[in-house]
């Protein structure tokens, strides 16, 4: 695959590795106030140029691409400061518009059910952009151009499972009765939460565990659980021991990722700021995007390795 991660190079899961606590940044990476985040920020100029300060959530696709977006903007000849860790979507995006970050990734689909609290969802990717850079736009912020990847909540059942109970879509779990589903404990309330995917589905006879991100998969293999929330970026579908229901009232909507940066920025740090990171969006396919997250979550390499990888492979670095 010609944009694909290196052979060491998965994907990661949304849970931290353990090495990551070795880190000189560890400290203040771990704190999720936004008042402990301006206590780890830091401004400096070494080439005229304001240093960029980018920012990532709190689970290992984050880590991996604001891992890309430093690298390869250092290769390119910016000053960059990368906060990993910050935490939830409201979290990150206060520090953003406070002005204690310049950019982070986000999903956009995010945006527009977490963040602008919208009551419909669009029918298309495209649509989902357009709408949210819009409403981002109104906040003094923008958004450059999305990757081809997405990652999107969805629900998977073990395949004995589905062909036992006749399921395709979400709305077949009805046939299956009483069923145990697992979901991870931030993701019980609000948009693309749990209680409203139930009452959208009417999935009344269903009972909820909760269980940490990753640990979802295990608990299918084991029985513990009959459904559970996962992303579909995970490297554990690639081994196609899982089936994915179908969302056909679009629940989940659509989640491509861009970075979302304060207007200003691409103004002070010229327009090869914005084609660096364009250029590594247009390679994070869905294939490429498992595999480096496979490469954390499971074969343990930091996400600056297998972020180092990625762009050398690619000619980025």
């Amino acid at each position: 695959m010609a944009n694909a991660a290196p052979a060491t190079g998965r994907r990661p899961l949304r849970r931290p590795p353990a090495r990551r606590s070795s880190r000189a940044l560890a400290g203040c990476l771990a704190l999720v106030s936004l008042a402990a985040l301006s206590g780890c920020s830091a401004v400096s100029e070494t080439t005229g140029k304001p240093t960029v300060v980018i920012g990532a959530k709190e689970f290992t696709e984050q880590w991996i691409i604001g891992e890309l977006y430093k690298q390869a903007l250092t290769h390119a000849g910016y000053n960059v400061e990368l906060k990993s860790n910050i935490g939830s979507t409201t979290v990150i995006d206060g520090a953003l518009t406070s002005g204690q970050i310049d950019l982070y990734p986000e999903y956009t689909g995010v945006i527009l059910q977490v963040l602008a609290r919208s009551r419909t969802v669009p029918h298309s990717a495209a649509a989902t952009f357009q709408q949210a850079k819009a409403y981002e736009e109104t906040r003094g912020l923008t958004m450059l151009p999305p990757t081809p990847f997405q990652n999107r909540d969805a629900i998977a059942v073990k395949p004995a499972f589905a062909k036992k109970h006749g399921l395709r879509t979400i709305s077949d779990l009805k046939k299956a009765g009483h069923v145990v589903f697992a979901e991870y404990p931030d993701n019980m309330e609000g948009a693309l939460g749990y209680r409203d995917m139930v009452k959208a589905y009417g999935l009344h006879n269903t009972e909820v565990k909760t269980l940490n991100i990753g640990l979802q998969y295990s608990a299918l293999d084991h029985g513990q659980v009959e459904a559970a929330d996962v992303f579909t970026t995970d490297p554990q579908l690639a081994r196609g021991g899982y089936t994915l229901l179908d969302d056909t009232k679009g629940y989940y909507g659509f989640q491509n990722v861009a970075p979302v940066v304060r207007k200003g920025v691409q103004e002070k740090q010229g327009p090869e700021f914005a084609r660096t990171l364009n250029k590594v969006d247009a390679l994070l396919t869905d294939q490429a995007v498992r595999e480096m997250n496979r490469a954390v979550d499971t074969v343990r390499l930091a996400p600056s390795e297998v972020a180092a990888k990625f762009l050398k492979a690619n000619d980025i670095s």
